[in-house]
C-alpha cells in the first residue's frame, strides 16, 4: 500500500510539473510573437515611471476640468475664449470621442512598453472622467448618469485598449494592420459619411485624423498612403456593421 501511494505521488507531482512546463512553454510562445510585432523600449528608472504618471494623471484631471468648463460657463467664458468657442466649437469638440482617442493612443504608444501603455491611459482618463463628473455633479449641479456609465465602462477596458494599440507602431505586417484598424475607428469618429454625402463632423475633428495618420505613420511615404486608404476601406465596412458612432 505505502509502494502504490508514493507512485500516485510522484505521478501528480509529475503531472503538476508537465502543467508549469506547458504554461511557462505557452508564456514564452507568446512573449515571442508580441516581441515580434514591438520590442519594449530601452528601461527607465521607477522614478521616472512614477513622474510620467503623475503627469499623465494631472493631465488628465486638467483636461476633464477645462472640458466641462467649457460646457457649463459657455455663455460666461472670458473675451478670447468665447470668440474662439464661438469660432471652433471647442466644447462640443471635447464632448465627443474623438480627441480622447488620439491623446489615449499617443500616451499608449509613446509609453516605454504595453504594460506602461495600459497604466498610463488608464490613468488619464481616471483623471479625465472623475474630475469631469466631479465636476458636473459638486458645481454643475446634476450629473448625467447613463452618459458616465459609457465613460466609466470605457476607462475600465481602456488598459486593455491601450497594450493592444501600443504595438501599432511596431515593424511588422500585424503592426501595420493594427494600425489600419485604428485609424479606420478615428475616421468613422471624425467624418460622417454615406452614399452621397461626406462631411466632417469639424475642423477640429479633421485635424485630429492628420495627426492620427501622423502619429501612425509608417517608414515610407508609400506604406503611410497604403495604410491611410486601406482604413478608409476599414471604416466603411465597420461603419456597414457597426453603425453607430461613438462621437
Amino acid at each position: 500500500m505505502v509502494d502504490t501511494s508514493l507512485s500516485v505521488v510522484e505521478l501528480f507531482i509529475g503531472f503538476e510539473y508537465n502543467e508549469i512546463d506547458k504554461s511557462q512553454v505557452v508564456r514564452v510562445i507568446m512573449i515571442n510573437f508580441l516581441n515580434d510585432i514591438r520590442n519594449a523600449e530601452n528601461p527607465i528608472s521607477n522614478n521616472r515611471k512614477l513622474i510620467n504618471t503623475i503627469a499623465i494623471l494631472f493631465l488628465g484631471i486638467a483636461l476633464g476640468t477645462f472640458s466641462k468648463y467649457l460646457d457649463f460657463r459657455q455663455t460666461e467664458l472670458p473675451g478670447v475664449l468665447m470668440a474662439i468657442n464661438g469660432v471652433l466649437d471647442i466644447g462640443n469638440f471635447l464632448g465627443r470621442f474623438a480627441i480622447w482617442i488620439l491623446i489615449a493612443l499617443c500616451i499608449s504608444i509613446y509609453s516605454n512598453s504595453a504594460i506602461r501603455a495600459s497604466i498610463n491611459v488608464f490613468v488619464f482618463f481616471v483623471g479625465m472622467v472623475a474630475s469631469y463628473y466631479l465636476y458636473s455633479n459638486y458645481i454643475a449641479g446634476f450629473f448625467p448618469r447613463s452618459y458616465a456609465m459609457i465613460w466609466f465602462g470605457f476607462t475600465a477596458v481602456s488598459p486593455l485598449l491601450a497594450f493592444v494599440c501600443w504595438y501599432a507602431k511596431g515593424k511588422s505586417k500585424l503592426a501595420f494592420i493594427l494600425s489600419a484598424l485604428i485609424l479606420a475607428v478615428l475616421f468613422n469618429m471624425c467624418f460622417v459619411y454615406g452614399c452621397w454625402y461626406f462631411n466632417a463632423k469639424s475642423v477640429l475633428e479633421v485635424i485630429v485624423f492628420i495627426i492620427g495618420l501622423i502619429v501612425l505613420r509608417r517608414d515610407t511615404l508609400r506604406s503611410s498612403a497604403l495604410m491611410g486608404t486601406i482604413s478608409i476601406v476599414l471604416a466603411v465596412l465597420l461603419d456597414m456593421v457597426i453603425p453607430f458612432h461613438f462621437g
